[in-house]
């Protein structure tokens, strides 16, 4: 993880002790410099009064699965405030900082109050939240009371609600895949591996393979699916519709812009198509990022 340390000049003597301590590059405050953060760290300290750290970050913030930890260290180098991203990297860097003598405040609820978090579950268990808009449901679920965590070893088939969140293993790309009824388990893994090699990836990157819903219950695409150890998340035709692919598709026939394309930019975090969709045979591959 890349570590930035923001300071105003007159603080630099505990900026630079923070950035000894956590290894990071210290810059000085000014109109650019939490824009420039943003672009480079994913952990960010502020060394200033909180009004301006919040003003600055204030335009740059997008959401909380994309933005950057930022932390508030005051200027007499005695707190640290997590200021955006407590659960994804800010409270856990205002906690390291207790190693240089800050004390953290933390005012995340589910740490409050003693109580696990869908992200924390996630994080022990080194698995990534493939539906994010469920946690604030879920976490809420765990400040007042015990939420049951169910683990499903494959081959599995879960239908879920939305307030609940699942979980699968680390990882930056997404599969689209789009088939024709005809084609054979063997045909789908061979087009995916010839796709992922392409990329030069390898599959424990992969975080999911996604389809468009009307595939669901397709025996061929679950046993792919389960020879490459991976999950499949089925996309409903709105989100296929909303995350139009770049490419011209004969899924209109299925009245689908596409499948390939549209099932990894939904599912995925970034909503970038690193490979366009590309045929073989009867199976079409995307991958998203």
């Amino acid at each position: 993880m890349t570590g930035l340390v923001v300071t105003l000049p007159r603080f630099t003597a505990c900026a630079e002790r923070i950035a000894a301590f956590i290894s990071a590059d210290l810059i000085p405050y000014g109109p650019t410099a939490f824009e420039e953060a943003f672009s480079r760290a994913d952990r960010i300290v502020a060394v200033m009064a909180v009004g301006i750290a919040v003003r600055s970050i204030a335009p740059l913030l997008r959401d909380k699965w994309s933005d950057p930890a930022v932390v508030v260290v005051s200027p007499d180098c005695r707190v640290a405030i997590p200021l955006a991203g407590g659960h994804h990297g800010a409270n856990a860097l205002a906690k390291e900082l207790a190693g240089l003598g800050l004390q953290p405040v933390i005012t995340t609820a589910t740490e409050v109050f003693g109580r696990p978090s869908v992200e924390g579950l996630a994080e022990r268990r080194e698995c990534t939240i493939l539906n994010p808009d469920s946690t604030r449901a879920v976490n809420a679920g765990f400040l007042d009371g015990d939420v049951p965590v169910y683990a499903v070893e494959g081959p599995g088939i879960v239908i879920a609600g939305p307030g609940v969140s699942i979980l699968s293993r680390k990882g930056e790309y997404v599969v689209g895949i789009g088939c024709r009824k005809e084609v054979s388990w063997n045909d789908i893994v061979s087009a995916v591996r010839e796709s992922l090699a392409a990329g030069g990836l390898k599959e424990e990157q992969v975080m999911a393979y996604a389809t468009t819903a009307q595939k669901s219950g397709d025996p061929a695409l679950l046993r792919a699916v389960r020879e490459l150890s991976g999950v499949l998340v089925y996309v409903d035709d709105r989100d296929i519709g909303n995350n139009p692919g770049v490419s011209p598709s004969g899924a209109t026939r299925i009245g689908l812009s596409g499948v390939a394309e549209p099932a990894a930019l939904a599912v995925s975090r970034g909503k970038m198509l690193v490979q366009e969709k590309k045929v073989h045979g009867r199976v079409t591959v995307a991958i998203a990022r």
